[in-house]
């Protein structure tokens, strides 16, 4: 039976901290790893949050879209008749009608066009949640006038700097910005216009008002949200989807995510740190185990089992996992910040992602050492002597 005090020495933490060099490499390519998954995932939750936050921010219970309808980048309408068919179920108090385009801004200073994302909206309903823009509703109720996204991409030309009121072209009609507020980019559009419906259709000469692309439900207070809509469902033709808001946000998020590249191209990003990850603490595990090779000959010849070494191999890659995750948090909780405040995209370190990264480090580590054990088992007390 091996001595009790061998049983209390923190043999693993000594053989680390025996090679301060190769801690350190080990602990900066953990650390490396970590970023690299971080920083993926944290950019892709930021784009599809930053694709879903107009959705969020409508002020209904329910909403009607075309039942063929995947994203804002290519909207489908459906007949309005039908927004005013839902005011005959019990529980509806008010509805309203949007329209939704893509439109052409003209910059005011460089004069070049970029396309933009236009809502038409009743000047006299608060369509959104977003105080900024009920605050300045009654600045839309003058034809051709528009609220711009101040939060879109500074192609457009306008910044909270050098805004005043001016004017400018949006398909090639002149429009007046009398005020700003704050959505943001998204893979749908690169900034958002807020217009009221009789400008709108003025822009867009094509559209006929009998058609929208959005129908706002407001459903009076404590109202079963569920029931009324499985009642609209039922009651409503079947050119129309009826779906809460979050149910209307998740279409826009799978569509980006599944239906193209996006989804796949981060999850390369995030499988590439992970294999980085093993590979680094794999090289850092084995080059131990080389070294002390005649260490753990002695430990088995002294009656030391290959599971008692196997277990100092596994708290070594633990160690590892949770020196390299520390540093790598910190660091990429600064680069969101610096991120979020460059690209205006709501990128935040959230619990979850940094919980699932630690986890994924102690997978990733423990991975190593399970591999690493080949070499362990190769220590024969036979050689020492």
């Amino acid at each position: 039976m091996p001595p009790k005090i061998f049983k209390k020495t923190p043999l693993a933490w000594r053989q680390l901290m025996k090679e301060k060099t190769r801690l350190l490499v080990a602990v900066a390519g953990i650390a490396f790893a970590d970023i690299l998954m971080l920083l993926q995932m944290g950019f892709e939750s930021a784009l599809y949050d930053a694709s879903i936050l107009p959705h969020r921010q409508l002020n209904a219970d329910l909403v009607l879209i075309d039942p063929y309808m995947q994203t804002l980048f290519a909207v489908k309408s459906f007949p309005r008749e039908r927004l005013y068919q839902t005011l005959a179920s019990e529980g509806v108090v008010s509805t309203t009608p949007v329209y939704i385009a893509s439109g052409q801004w003209r910059n005011p200073e460089t004069r070049l066009e970029r396309t933009i994302l236009v809502w038409g909206v009743d000047p006299l309903l608060k369509t959104f949640k977003m105080p900024e823009v009920n605050q300045n509703l009654g600045q839309i109720k003058q034809l051709n006038t528009v609220l711009f996204d101040i939060a879109g991409r500074p192609d457009y030309g306008v910044t909270k700097e050098n805004f005043l009121t001016f004017e400018t072209e949006l398909n090639s009609k002149s429009v007046n910005v009398e005020g700003l507020f704050i959505n943001g980019a998204s893979f749908a559009a690169d900034g958002n216009i807020i217009t009221s419906d009789s400008t709108f259709l003025n822009l867009f000469a094509d559209r006929k008002s009998e058609k929208i692309e959005l129908g706002l439900i407001n459903l009076q207070p404590g109202s079963d949200v569920k029931r009324i809509q499985k009642q609209l469902i039922a009651n409503l033709p079947k050119d129309v989807s009826v779906l809460t808001t979050e149910e209307f946000a998740q279409i826009e998020k799978t569509y980006w995510a599944n239906s193209t590249a996006i989804g796949f191209i981060f999850g390369i990003g995030v499988g590439v740190g992970f294999i980085v990850g093993i590979v680094i603490v794999y090289q850092i595990l084995y080059s131990d185990v080389s070294d002390h090779l005649p260490e753990y000959a002695t430990l088995k010849a002294m009656g030391y089992t290959d599971g008692y070494l196997f277990g100092v191999l596994m708290q070594e890659a633990l160690l590892l996992a949770v020196l390299g995750y520390i540093p790598s948090f910190f660091v990429v909780s600064g680069l969101y910040v610096l991120a979020a405040n460059a690209t205006m995209l709501p990128i935040v370190m959230t619990a979850e992602r940094a919980v699932t990264v630690f986890v994924m480090t102690i997978v990733m580590c423990s991975i190593s050492g399970f591999v690493a054990m080949g070499k362990l088992r190769s220590a024969d007390p036979a050689d020492i002597f």
